[in-house]
């Protein structure tokens, strides 16, 4: 018997990869290994990884075993509160990058982490210890970097990009001086406009009202493009196990502790190969509720909770460059708590990367609000959406121009993303100027006809909430690249800064005016008649002015209602005529948001998920999936 057994034992070591060999003398059960390595020829990937990411073992057994097989000794290196046993030249992010630290006490120790096919090499010995003194596990060497540098992790996530590529950050925002020169400018302008002489005069309204109708063209012209919301069958061969990337998942959370089962699920039932997936939740300090929904969900090394160092600002771009560091994947996608993605969205992405050049730095996602059926500002939401993300997005990702980016279900690729320094933490539509910084990298951003599922507000005050960050934010986006706007112009060209100037400020510009023009067309053209005479250039600027009119409203509604085709949404398309009076809310947002702008700059008016009564496709139902 003790014959057989190890004969069993040594053919289950020559068909076990070194990193998981080295068990059995451990006592591990050579089916679970023998499993670990089936995993790992699957996906092309080490044994240790499609081990632990597989959940067949835990990470610190894992690494106990690993150490004593090396003759070296674990430490478990202490979290918060306890004393750091990391020496000074420790540094964040590279220690991290590193998979290792230097020990305190006498200099030249070191402490590692190895992960990846760095373990076999170690084991093998074609990979030196060198100075390595003892191991520990890549969660606890994380835990002691964060623990011994909180301020240097907190300075890093919200001032890295002010400190490599000032031109690019928003602070110190919009100095006195210039708000003074913009005052003054808009008012001389206006004052030079007044004093024209009547032919003058002329030519200014039309060459402004020319602009306008150039700038809905950009919504109209989407119309004419083909736009599937999801791609036709053999339009995108998938790519193998082995030839995926390693993809990185962040999640920002703060206050989500009743979103956690389902966002656990709906990660848990990604297509995607375990050994294959980094998905990191990130916390603040004091959300010791979401900390403790997590806690209570036994969750293996795929899954990751990262806690913030306190610090300033609080805002979901500070908390993601926390993580932006650690991420080691290839391919990053950012997802929101009450997200629901498609479960082959990560296996599209990956394809499409494959296949798109490598200036496509970002892939958008198709947001799609799933609880439409609350009330009429969710449906109008909805519908608003449909235009965006099914008819807008794609068909600027067609032309390869400028996109202001989604906030979540984006798809980067990561080496360009931490090229760019990130996230602006300061900035609370860190999306929308992620995707200008894209653009004035040289970078473009390309469409993935994939369906994220999400909760929009069905009540005004928080809807309102969430729309004044918005508008504050394009407020901030339009701050930062309008600080030097030859500069930016010989950037990005002719074209693309016209596009750029349309989506960004001119989102927020139309907003604010757009109450006060639809009176004063109702005033002009419904109460005193249209007017006009038989001449063609007085009577140019108001049929240009009805032009406009009619133009914005179809550059409004039309997008909302081929979206809403697109989806099959047809019982929404009475509700396209109701957007009309919807934009009027954005208009009091946009207002709403100069205001926060000066008092507030950096408040993120958080949305509280999960107040949602409907769910058209079940998909904001579904229960948790154990990982």
């Amino acid at each position: 018997m003790s014959f057989l057994g190890t004969s069993r034992s040594a053919s289950s070591a020559d068909a076990l990869p070194p990193d998981l060999a080295f068990l059995l003398a451990e006592g591990v059960e050579p089916a679970r290994l023998l499993r670990a390595a089936a995993l790992a020829a699957e996906s092309g990937t080490d044994g240790a990884s499609a081990l632990l990411r597989g959940g067949l073992m835990a990470e610190e057994p894992y690494y106990e075993a690993l150490a004593r097989a090396l003759g070296l000794s674990y430490l478990a290196l202490p979290d918060l509160g306890g004393p750091s046993a990391l020496g000074p030249g420790t540094r964040f992010p590279q220690s991290l990058a590193a998979r290792a630290a230097p020990l305190a006490g006498p200099p030249g120790r070191l402490v590692r982490a190895p992960e990846g096919f760095e373990i076999e090499g170690y084991l093998t010995g074609r990979i030196g210890l060198g100075r390595t003194a003892a191991l520990t596990s890549p969660t606890r060497l994380r835990r002691a970097v964060f623990a011994a540098l909180p301020h240097a992790v907190a300075d890093h996530a919200a001032e890295a990009l002010e400190r490599e590529r000032p031109d690019w950050a928003y602070r110190p925002g919009l100095s006195g001086r210039r708000a003074a020169g913009l005052g003054l400018g808009a008012g001389a302008g206006l004052l030079i406009l007044s004093g024209l002489p009547a032919g003058l005069a002329v030519v200014a309204v039309t060459a402004a009202q020319g602009a306008i109708l150039a700038m809905a063209s950009f919504r109209l012209g989407a119309l004419f493009l083909a736009s599937p919301v999801e791609p036709p069958p053999g339009a995108m061969p998938p790519l193998s196990d082995r030839d995926l990337p390693v993809y990185t998942v962040l999640v920002a959370l703060h206050r989500e502790a009743a979103m956690v089962p389902r966002l656990v699920g709906a990660l848990a039932r990604l297509d995607y190969p375990a050994a294959k997936l980094d998905l990191k939740f990130v916390l603040e300090a004091d959300d010791f509720g979401t900390a403790a929904a997590l806690a209570a969900i036994p969750l293996p090394a795929r899954f990751e909770v990262i806690i913030a160092p306190p610090g300033a600002p609080r805002t979901k771009p500070r908390a993601l460059n926390v993580a932006l560091p650690l991420a080691r994947g290839e391919c990053l996608v950012v997802y929101d708590a009450e997200d629901v993605p498609d479960p082959g969205q990560l296996r599209l992405a990956a394809a499409l990367f494959r296949r798109e050049p490598p200036e496509t730095a970002c892939l958008q996602g198709r947001l799609v609000i799933d609880n439409a059926g609350d009330s009429w500002l969710s449906r109008c939401f909805a519908l608003e959406y449909a235009g965006l993300f099914d008819v807008l997005g794609p068909a600027l990702a067609n032309w390869r121009l400028p996109t202001p980016l989604g906030g979540t279900s984006t798809h980067f690729r990561t080496a360009i993303l931490r090229g760019l320094q990130g996230w602006d933490a300061w900035n609370v539509t860190e999306d929308a100027d992620l995707g200008l910084r894209l653009a004035l990298a040289g970078y473009g951003v390309g469409d993935l006809p994939s369906a994220t599922f999400e909760e929009a507000p069905a009540c005004l005050v928080p809807w309102l909430r969430q729309r004044v960050r918005w508008m504050k934010g394009f407020a901030q986006t339009t701050i930062t690249h309008g600080r030097r706007p030859l500069r930016t112009l010989r950037r990005l060209g002719p074209l693309d800064a016209f596009c750029a100037l349309t989506m960004v400020p001119g989102t927020v510009v139309s907003a604010l005016v757009y109450p006060f023009l639809t009176a004063a067309a109702a005033l002009a053209f419904l109460w005193h008649g249209p007017g006009g005479g038989p001449a063609f250039w007085p009577n140019l600027p108001q049929g240009l002015a009805l032009t406009i009119f009619g133009t914005g409203l179809a550059a409004m509604m039309l997008p909302a209602a081929l979206g809403a085709i697109r989806r099959g949404w047809y019982d929404l398309l009475p509700f396209v005529l109701v957007l009309p009076f919807y934009f009027l809310l954005v208009s009091l947002a946009a207002w709403l948001g100069l205001v926060e702008l000066v008092r507030a700059p950096a408040r993120w008016n958080k949305t509280e998920h999960g107040l949602f009564r409907t769910s058209r496709t079940g998909a904001l139902r579904r229960r948790a999936r154990r990982p």
